[in-house]
């Protein structure tokens, strides 16, 4: 009877260590791919933080731009290279 039960002890206890080998391992979901995936996510949660920034940045400037003109043609001539009529403009390139 001690013999059975320890021959059932052992029995689970492979069970057990084979149901953790298949679930680390060899399952489609393994731990590793689940790092993978965590790592992707987080990758992704800081790139949406970033656009958020961004997004918020361009609207504050479009408000900007929109209610004042002299904002919005200074803006104009130094993104766009906009120039006035009879007005010549020089890039000035800066080497390293």
């Amino acid at each position: 009877m001690l013999k059975r039960a320890i021959t059932r002890r052992r029995l689970i206890m492979l069970f057990i260590i084979l149901f953790a080998i298949w679930m680390l391992f060899l399952d489609d979901f393994n731990i590793f791919r689940q790092m993978t995936l965590s790592n992707k996510i987080q990758t992704m949660e800081e790139q949406k933080q970033y656009y958020q920034n961004e997004i918020k940045h361009d609207s504050a400037m479009i408000r900007t731009l929109q209610t004042n003109l002299d904002s919005l043609e200074k803006y104009a001539r130094e993104k766009f290279l906009m120039k006035r009529e009879h007005e010549d403009i020089f890039q000035v390139i800066e080497k390293e």
